[in-house]
């Protein structure tokens, strides 16, 4: 690891001007580019003191071993040279997009004498004419079969082209009408040519002139008596309107517009892009990148602007570029756009209309896109092996940890405070094994403590499974302990879990077809606990307390990510890009989901309780009666039994009832609004 100091410029030598700077390692390859309105404000930046920086961007300048720069003129031209020299060197720290599958085009050969439709795939080509992505091959073929109808251009290969010319006879597609035959010369090539071309323009969004002329040309030849001729022109104008509707219309104003979202976390990015010409969607496409330096979502766009345009030119660029953030230098990457295209390029956030609406959709796409690449890579065998290969190395265990157990506390300010468990086996989850559980050994908020029971009590079901069984005989040395245990003074004392009696409060997901929960039966390699240094401690304790001492603990750290360890004072720090670090930030992931969906759950249920929910064959609808008829429960509980007995369907015995309920219920606090300090009057019909 390499002392950024050492290679640190001098004051004064780095010029104020803007520039793209290279770091190197110390085999000289580049590991970063960026790019500076102020060359000596940002370089400055990588050489403070490592603790005030990004654990990415400390990385990285500890690996490398010198930096250098080269001075440009303008912002636009720094965009424009970091791009080359990303796609130049691909630096090991530089965020880089790759597409998460190889998207097919539909494709106009204008470069040929005879101009081909066709699908491809991969580098595009100079002169010919694209349109999509699209998602599918199959949906390219639908459409270009609708068409050919009406502009019958070549889609045959080069080898079956030249057979027809040599032969004289045209393909299928020719005796049906689906091709010109411009290879036994039925059109010119220039006619053929301006086929291509209206086909072209159809796709790029200009439809209504083609479809009135079909319509008109229509109406002509029925009133000329011409009936095969206007069937067949109708026939045309259906197929035309059948391809439009392959990709309906999201933007009234026939846009031409490319709307970019993001969904990240704090290793990996996903984006969606939809292309959107003449109003309708006319392409879609996604990227996932590793987010191996420090950047924002701002930072995210600027990488797949340059991405998406750095090879583009002309109408590829449009007329405007929709994203959920603007670039740190919008104006400069505005105007590097605007060169491409050759015009002016908007780049904006949509700020209402059905532009802010179809971002949504494209966010939600991008959101949806990023669950599918982790769920994908965690399901690929290999990744998985790596993971927990890497996982058994870091924290110094003998084999790897094919059962790993995750444990995370949830509470809102104190109250409901549960607790959850989840299993991954061989690094995916199993979620019949999932479990979740009330803390009820004291009350209040204490993560700490509500740790040390829950470790405790799902190990003591453990035990009791083994001793159940008889796999397990009690020794001295794993005797637990019978009394208390001592406990630091933060935490509070916890007495030691019993091996008498089972926990009722252990509520497993799912159950067993019979009704009975599943067993504790199966013990981990590893206990993963959300939280730091305080909560391994008490899990630790926990275990030890009960004489479990092959059991490996460790905790995972939100803010940083790093992996704490009973009895060490420094983390373990994996690497950003480690398959270990993932699956255990997955595995605290599913285990804090796990947890707050029961949490808000348990607090729903309390929210919508009503003291007359414990009146014996009192209904729904009679209580939503009494409650409508009264206004509020605390109405309700002032009414007297007649005054009960005047609501239609409650007799006086249903009234007595009522009344005896609600009168042994204490009427909750008032509601106080902490804005303003004044009370709030309860009109809630549902609660007391």
């Amino acid at each position: 690891m390499a002392d950024p100091s050492s290679y640190r410029p001098k004051p004064g030598q780095i010029p104020d001007s803007p520039g793209v700077y290279k770091f190197r390692d110390e085999h000289r390859r580049v590991i970063y580019v960026g790019k500076a309105k102020n060359l000596r404000q940002r370089v400055a930046n990588y050489f403070q003191d490592l603790a005030n920086l990004h654990p990415r961007t400390r990385t990285m300048v500890t690996t490398a071993a010198s930096v250098e720069w080269t001075v440009v003129s303008t912002e636009v031209e720094a965009l424009q040279l970091e791009y080359s020299w990303i796609k130049e060197f691909d630096p090991r720290f530089n965020v880089k997009y790759r597409d998460d599958k190889s998207y097919p085009y539909l494709a106009v050969t204008l470069n040929e004498e005879f101009p081909r439709v066709q699908v491809m795939r991969g580098a595009k080509k100079k002169g010919v004419r694209y349109f999509g992505p699209y998602g599918h091959a199959w949906a390219i073929r639908e459409t270009v079969d609708l068409m050919l109808r009406v502009f019958p251009v070549r889609t045959c290969s080069a080898g079956v082209f030249k057979n027809a010319a040599r032969t004289g006879r045209p393909c299928l597609l020719g005796y049906i009408g689906k091709c010109s035959a411009p290879c036994v010369g039925r059109v010119t090539p220039e006619e053929h040519r301006e086929l291509a071309e209206d086909f072209c323009d159809f796709m790029a969004g200009r439809t209504g002139t083609y479809i009135r002329r079909l319509e008109k040309d229509m109406m002509q030849a029925a009133e000329e008596m011409e009936y095969e001729r206007a069937a067949r022109l109708r026939d045309d104008a259906e197929a035309l309107k059948r391809a439009m509707e392959k990709s309906a219309v999201v933007l009234a104003d026939a846009t031409d517009a490319d709307l970019i979202a993001v969904a990240e976390d704090e290793l990996e990015a996903a984006l969606q892009i939809f292309h959107v010409r003449g109003g309708r969607v006319r392409g879609q496409r996604g990227w996932v990148t590793d987010k191996v330096e420090a950047v924002d979502t701002s930072g995210l766009v600027e990488h797949a602007l340059q991405q998406l345009y750095g090879e583009e030119r002309g109408d590829a660029v449009p007329k405007e570029v929709l994203v959920p953030a603007l670039p740190e230098d919008a104006e400069a990457v505005s105007q590097w756009l605007a060169e491409r295209r050759g015009s002016q390029v908007s780049l904006r956030i949509p700020q209402r209309g059905d532009k802010k609406d179809l971002m949504v959709t494209v966010q939600r796409n991008a959101q949806q896109a990023l669950g599918l690449h982790k769920t994908k890579r965690a399901s690929d065998l290999t990744t998985r092996s790596r993971a927990l290969e890497e996982i058994a190395e870091a924290l110094g265990l003998d084999t790897a940890p094919l059962r790993i157990e995750c444990y995370d506390i949830s509470h809102l300010q104190g109250d409901d405070v549960v607790a959850s468990m989840v299993v991954f086996e061989d690094g995916l989850a199993r979620k019949s094994e999932y479990r979740r559980f009330q803390i009820k050994g004291f009350e209040g908020q204490d993560d700490v403590r509500s740790m040390h029971e829950v470790i405790g009590r799902r190990f003591k079901r453990y035990l009791q499974d083994k001793e159940r069984t008889g796999e397990w005989e009690e020794t001295p040395e794993t005797a637990p302990a019978t009394g208390p245990a001592p406990v630091p003074a933060a935490t509070g004392p916890v007495p030691a879990p019993a091996l008498t009696a089972a926990s009722p409060d252990d509520e497993p997901e799912p159950r067993e077809d019979d009704g009975r929960p599943k067993r504790f039966a199966y013990p981990p390699q590893l206990v993963v606990v959300d939280g730091g240094q305080p909560q391994v401690a008490a899990a630790k304790r926990a275990l030890d307390e009960l004489g479990i001492d092959d059991i490996a603990v460790c905790g995972l750290a939100k803010r940083l990510e790093e992996v704490w360890l009973p009895d060490d004072d420094d983390p373990v720090v994996l690497p950003r890009s480690s398959e270990g670090l993932y699956l255990l930030q997955r595995v605290r992931d599913e285990a804090h989901r796990f947890a707050i969906t029961y949490q808000r759950a348990k607090r729903a249920k309390r929210i919508r309780s009503s003291p007359l929910d414990d009146v014996t064959g009192l209904g729904e609808t009679r209580k939503q009666a009494l409650v409508k008829h009264f206004g509020s429960v605390k109405k309700l509980r002032q009414a007297t039994i007649d005054e009960i007995c005047e609501v239609p369907g409650i007799g006086r015995r249903t009234a007595e009832s009522v009344a005896a309920a609600l009168a042994s219920t204490a009427p909750a606090a008032p509601a106080v609004n902490t804005a303003t300090g004044e009370i709030i009057e309860e009109d809630d019909g549902g609660s007391s």
